[in-house]
């Protein structure tokens, strides 16, 4: 016969061995390592503009290049400041992201759940073919777009910056897959309760994915925060530029001998310190969000 395990030895099967245990403390050194070497690969660039950001444009071309300035320059951030519409730029950035943002979102997630939940003629076709506007390049819409935009009558206006960044549609596939995996007891028990349609998704879909739309927000915003090629074809006005637009103006055209690459470096820092507070927040959000809806699962 077997040997009949108490509770407390048949819980120490399950435990790992000593062995394992010394196994993997020889691995954590080798991790902590590693994570070091990709964190000063992925921040160090970011440090050296924000040291070039503090030099005089002598102190440039030293050789061998300094990683830290002998003395702080604050000329760089003093022109920027003073002598070009930074904060215009700034302006017209967020205007323009958030915008996207929102609306993106409200479309984004209106059309996720009529793919999800919704049963109409079509809805596999409709939703394959969206699937395929992802494999076109985007360099192929440019000329297409520029004529459509123009067509319109909206071009070189803010509605050229909001409107075309609509069709993306990496937010309804993610939020599609988002409230598919919902339990589909919810929405039935609201029909029960005669909630409509809109009633379901405002009141009981949307609290769920929360964290989903959190991610697609932002998602989106940086995607427009960074976005340069379009908003260099839709807008010629100078009041209209967003930041990397306006940062491409400070470079000249008559060569990079004379390229003033310590007020590029303070304008780059400075909208970095920008998306960086917009992103920080948008996470503390996604947090909030996930704690909620694990609370409520």
């Amino acid at each position: 016969m077997k040997p009949v395990l108490t509770r407390a030895q048949s819980l120490t099967r399950f435990l790992p061995r000593t062995g394992a245990r010394r196994h993997w403390s020889f691995k954590w050194p080798g991790v902590v390592v590693a994570l070091l070497v990709f964190g000063v690969v992925a921040v160090g660039p970011f440090f050296y503009v924000l040291s070039i950001s503090f030099k005089n444009s002598l102190g440039l071309f030293n050789y061998p290049p300094h990683w830290f300035p002998t003395s702080l320059f604050t000329g760089n951030y003093h022109r920027l400041l003073s002598q070009y519409p930074f904060w215009r730029w700034i302006g017209n950035t967020l205007l323009v992201a958030t915008s996207v943002t929102l609306i993106k979102v409200v479309i984004d997630s209106m059309a996720g759940y009529a793919f999800a939940k919704l049963e109409f003629a079509g809805r596999r076709i409709a939703f394959g073919v969206i699937l395929l506007t992802l494999m076109v390049p985007q360099a192929m819409l440019l000329i297409p777009l520029f004529f459509i935009v123009r067509d319109l009558g909206i071009y070189d206006t803010y509605w050229a910056l909001i409107l075309p960044p609509l069709a993306n549609p990496i937010g309804v596939f993610m939020l599609r897959s988002i409230i598919r995996g919902l339990p589909k007891d919810v929405d039935n028990a609201a029909r029960v309760d005669n909630c409509n349609e809109f009633q379901i998704y405002r009141h009981v879909v949307l609290p769920l994915i929360k964290p989903g739309l959190v991610v697609v927000a932002t998602i989106t915003f940086v995607a427009q925060f960074s976005s340069f090629v379009w908003p260099l074809v839709g807008t010629q006005s100078a009041n209209l530029q967003v930041i990397t637009v306006g940062l491409s103006t400070l470079t000249p055209q008559g060569g990079t001998s004379s390229v003033p690459y310590g007020l590029i470096a303070a304008g780059s820092v400075l909208s970095t310190v920008v998306i960086t507070g917009v992103f920080l927040i948008l996470q503390r959000g996604f947090r909030g969000a996930s704690l909620v809806g694990a609370l409520k699962g």
